[in-house]
């Protein structure tokens, strides 16, 4: 019996900018991952911007995870190890499951453009109440490199062998294939 193909499923996103500088008109990284999501044929109905602060980080993540209309969360900023940055405090307490090759290899992709830098980028994703949860620095460039190398292709129910799509909230995609 023939499996039938996998095709791409919109899904709704919503991006949080951690900055203590930023405003919501000069947001630049927060517009590029709205910009490539939408590009790619999802949802971004969320959308907000705060400061370093891990209560506040948690509360607004706490609410996505557990909408049932929000199935992944892009976060960034506040992943360095700048003086009051919090992004990762704020977030690993809410996985249920952490994603510890997001951030893997997100330092070895990183390392080939910035060099011995990447190793400050605590970049991390995990799994919350089937809602994905991805953290990276707040530069543009870091942000599209996660998005285009890491991220796009992990949202698209097409790729295989393996995406997160299936573990997602309302999603229909099926489970994965030969992986080990």
């Amino acid at each position: 019996m023939a499996k039938a193909p996998r095709i791409f499923q919109s899904l709704q996103l919503a991006i949080l900018t951690v900055s203590d500088s930023r405003s919501r008109a000069n947001d630049s990284s927060g517009d590029l991952l709205q910009h490539l999501a939408e590009q790619a044929g999802h949802q971004v109905p969320e959308r907000a911007l705060l400061p370093n602060n891990r209560y506040q980080l948690r509360a607004q993540i706490s609410q996505w995870i557990a909408s049932p209309a929000i199935q992944v969360v892009l976060v960034n900023g506040g992943t360095g190890f700048a003086a009051g940055n919090c992004t990762v405090e704020a977030l690993t307490p809410l996985f249920d499951q952490p994603i510890d090759g997001f951030g893997e290899l997100f330092r070895q992709l990183s390392f080939q453009r910035i060099g011995s830098a990447s190793v400050q980028s605590r970049a991390c994703a995990g799994l919350a109440n089937q809602t994905l949860i991805f953290a990276m620095p707040g530069s543009g460039s870091a942000c599209e490199l996660a998005w285009q190398q890491l991220i796009e292709p992990q949202l698209n129910a097409a790729t295989g062998p393996c995406n997160f799509v299936p573990h997602l909230k309302n999603s229909t995609a099926t489970g994965c294939e030969g992986i080990a």
